[in-house]
Parts: C-alpha cells; structure tokens; sequence
C-alpha cells in the first residue's frame, strides 16, 4: 500500500503541466507590474486611400468588358473589394482591386496597383472568371474557381491557388495549389414519391 502510494506521489511529480499544477497566479503580482508606456510602432508607409472605381475605369489595361459591367448595385455603391499593403516594396501601400457581379459577387477581374511619381500603375492583372486577389503576408494571392458543366456559382468542382511575388518589376509565380471539391457538398437529393 505505502510502496502504491509512493508510487502515485512521484507519478504526480513528473511530466506536469507547468503553471496549471500550481494553480491560478496570485492577484499582488499583477498588481504590483510596472506600469511603463509603450510606443506604439509607427507606420513606414502611409495608406493613401483611392477611389478604385476610378482607378480602374481609367486603367487602360482593364478590358472594356469588365468596365462595362462594373456599375452600381444599390446607389452610389460598387461590386468592388480594395485591399492596401505591402506587395512590391514601393515608397507607398500597393492597391489590390477585385471587381465583382453585384447578383453573386463572382469576381470577374483582378488587378494591383503600384505607386510610381505619385500616381498608380497597373502592375498585375487577371480577367478569368472567377478570381479574386488578396495580400497575404507580402505575396499576391490569386484564387480562380473552376466549373465543370452543369456546376451552380455556388459550387464550383475545384479551384487554383495561385502565389505570387514581386521580382524587380513585376509578379512572378512561387507556387501553385490545386483543390478539388466533393460533389456531395450542396447536392440536394430528390425525394422518393411516396408509396400508395
């Protein structure tokens, strides 16, 4: 019995969970922190906000498809998501622009901006329905859905992901995903007629 219970002592001992075995921190600790300010960290760049529906009808790179189809769904309100960040190192945020359909919000064009002597210059575009852009930790990424016959929007068969990163003076790609979707999810089975 002694040797069970010794046993159990030193099987507690080992192996634990750091500060859960000891229990909640005591409240005077916390009290007692120093209070010093910390600085919060400056921006290196500044976010200069565009108006991207401009930017992109005055873009000579943007197919006359795509500016004819990006117009108002309610209002003054357009189908279009802005991203700002860092994509190509220059001396202001870049600018990732998707314009959608206002009915599905399929994305029917891509493109980035880059700011050179104070205005933006269409460095990246993709015009493959349907795609969508967005910055993710520095590189570009590019999502394209993919269909097969007879698919609803809503249930595209597998998409691309495509990376990309910017090299001197332009994007090239570092890598590419390929999912393809189960034709399970969002199938509706028609029901049986009921027997007589």
């Amino acid at each position: 019995m002694l040797a069970a219970l010794g046993l159990f002592l030193t099987g507690c001992a080992t192996g634990g969970t750091g500060a859960r075995d000891e229990g909640p921190a005591g409240s005077e600790a916390v009290a007692k922190a120093p209070t010093t300010p910390t600085a919060s960290p400056s921006p290196t760049k500044a976010a200069k906000r565009v108006d991207a529906v401009k930017l992109v009808k005055d873009d000579p790179e943007v197919s006359a498809s795509v500016k004819s189809a990006l117009k108002p769904c309610v209002a003054d309100e357009y189908p279009v998501d802005v991203s700002y960040g860092e994509l190509t190192g220059g001396p202001a945020d870049d600018i990732v622009v998707n314009v959608m359909t206002c009915g599905d919000a399929v994305g029917i064009g891509s493109y980035v901006y880059r700011e050179k002597k104070g205005r933006y210059e269409n460095v990246f575009r993709t015009e493959e329905p349907p795609v969508y852009a967005e910055i993710d930790r520095g590189d570009l990424v590019v999502t394209q859905q993919l269909y097969k016959r007879g698919d609803p929007v809503s249930y595209p068969s597998s998409e691309e992901v495509i990376t990309y990163g910017w090299s001197a003076t332009r994007f090239t790609e570092k890598s590419r995903t390929h999912n393809d979707y189960s034709n399970a999810v969002g199938a509706t089975a028609t029901p049986a007629p009921a027997a007589n």
